[in-house]
């Protein structure tokens, strides 16, 4: 497993960075072929809480399996506890959904596997959601492309939920238009169907 860590402000500490190393390697235990974990770790002063540090972490494995999680705290090592659970939570979703289904239902008809459209609907949510700013001005950081592939609508719902987003966008297989999928507020899902025209 090889790990990157890399700071964006500040610098890592060796006691830090062991810390990092401890915790995520635990997460070979839950997926086995995990081929590197990169971890982004960013200190930042927001309004409302001050001092805190933000923690993006990306595991990569076999099989083309992308997991990606972000959390805050006021200190690196509780950011990087919280991470950590995250992450084994989506790997066990990952398992519960996908590997007990046979090869054939996870491929999709352009060859995409449920992992690599995780990555890509990951992309897409990074491309419309903005971080938070000290600055008054909000300002574009980060563009993103990704790849849609025709899926039904409860697939779409699957994929969402493995991702935890509130939104999904997707192409759907029925009529091949490209929906986005949200979650209301009532907990139940609706579905945008843009119009050309």
């Amino acid at each position: 497993m090889e790990f990157t860590i890399k700071s964006r402000n500040g610098k890592i500490s060796d006691r830090q960075r062991a810390h990092i190393e401890e915790k995520l390697s635990k997460l070979g235990r839950y997926l086995n072929g995990i081929t590197s974990i990169t971890v982004e770790v960013q200190h930042e002063h927001q309004r409302n809480v001050g001092e805190v540090y933000r923690v993006q972490t990306t595991l990569v494995a076999e099989h083309g399996v992308i997991l990606r999680a972000e959390e805050r705290a006021a200190d690196l090592y509780a950011a990087i506890d919280e991470v950590q659970e995250v992450l084994q939570r989506q790997i066990q979703r990952y398992k519960d959904k996908y590997w007990r289904r046979s090869r054939e239902l996870r491929r999709a008809t352009n060859g995409l596997t449920p992992a690599e459209e995780v990555a890509i609907t990951e992309a897409e949510a990074e491309t419309m959601t903005a971080p938070a700013e000290t600055e008054p001005v909000a300002k574009v950081i980060r563009t993103k492309t990704f790849r849609l592939r025709p899926m039904f609508v409860d697939d779409a719902i699957e994929q969402m939920e493995l991702l935890g987003h509130n939104f999904f966008v997707f192409q759907d297989a029925e009529t091949m238009q490209i929906s986005v999928l949200y979650r209301r507020r009532d907990g139940n899902y609706g579905v945008i169907v843009p119009e050309v025209g």
